[in-house]
């Protein structure tokens, strides 16, 4: 028997729980030669800023022992083009979409969920809160809990109600737990865990930094066992909240960890450069794993590593 790989944010229904991640999938062009982008339970596009954007100077990326650093500065064509090009391109094959958003304020956040309120086509908004907020230094929106949560209430009151909103949180904070439900108060329906924590790399041929920015995002299996813990406090902090568990996913089992911890759906992103099939292999390996441990349904396992083991379970569960 077939197990039931369904997924929910919110109230939205997904096919299965395996998403593309944000800047990995570019708005699916780039994976529709080698994968159905509507067998995907969603893809999560670049985030979308108001304005054009050029990014950063190169280089920006480098390899790193089981990783990748990349310091990219959301690079795109501003929200304008995107609705006029990308959002259509994916509503017409039927994509479920998830639109990330990046911003420099929370009015610039605001703008754009304006935008996109009434686009067809958005099945979710993602905010990507690990933005400099330019009206306070610079500091990160995701590491300050007051400033999250304003962004994501904002957000809130200007997206459509039958669009959940997820906030993509940082690891690299005191108290991980606490932005979530700063987030949770100001209106996110999910969270999205984690985002990359940030990282440097030195070239020691050049004897300079590898990327033009000096520091970027750490992605690949190096950072998995950062997402599974923040995954787990914040599953075990807010059981009743949708997370999407990503950070270094390459196969069904790391998928499974992270369901287990409490993700209710996975995001899937760096592996996609090298291997850009990876999506519907690892949705087939998990199905199978689930299937193997006696699953019927996904949800069954969401968060299963959090209940008591009974002697008789450890006995016959072939985990």
């Amino acid at each position: 028997m077939a197990v039931d790989m369904r997924a929910y944010l919110a109230h939205v229904e997904l096919p299965n729980p395996i998403l593309a991640a944000a800047g990995c999938a570019g708005t699916g062009r780039e994976l529709s030669a080698f994968a159905d982008v509507t067998r995907f339970g969603a893809l999560t596009t670049r985030s979308i800023t108001m304005a054009p954007r050029a990014g950063r100077p190169t280089p920006r990326m480098a390899e790193t022992p089981s990783g990748m650093l990349n310091a990219v500065g959301l690079q795109g064509p501003g929200v304008e083009a995107f609705l006029a090009r990308e959002l259509p391109w994916l509503a017409e094959r039927g994509a479920r979409t998830v639109v990330s958003i990046g911003g420099g304020s929370v009015a610039e956040y605001t703008a754009l969920a304006r935008r996109l309120a009434d686009a067809p086509g958005v099945t979710a908004v993602e905010i990507n809160l690990s933005c400099p907020n330019v009206e306070d230094r610079g500091r990160v929106f995701a590491r300050d809990g007051g400033a999250a949560a304003e962004v994501v209430a904002s957000v809130r009151a200007a997206m459509r109600y039958d669009v959940p909103v997820v906030a993509k949180l940082a690891p690299d904070v005191a108290d991980v737990v606490a932005i979530a439900r700063a987030c949770v108060d100001g209106g996110a329906d999910a969270l999205a865990l984690i985002n990359t924590p940030i990282g440097m790399s030195i070239d020691v041929d050049t004897m300079r930094p590898a990327l033009a920015a000096g520091t970027g995002g750490l992605s690949g299996p190096a950072i998995r066992p950062l997402a599974v813990r923040c995954v787990w406090q914040v599953h075990a902090a807010l059981p009743g909240v949708p997370l999407i568990g990503m950070g270094g996913v390459t196969s069904g089992r790391d998928a499974l960890e992270l369901v287990l911890a409490g993700a209710c759906a996975v995001a899937v992103g760096t592996i996609l450069f090298h291997d850009p099939y990876a999506c519907p292999r690892i949705l087939r390996e998990l199905e199978e794993l689930l299937h193997e441990r006696g699953f019927d349904r996904l949800a069954d396992a969401v968060g299963l590593a959090h209940r008591p083991a009974h002697r008789n379970d450890l006995e016959e569960s072939p985990l």
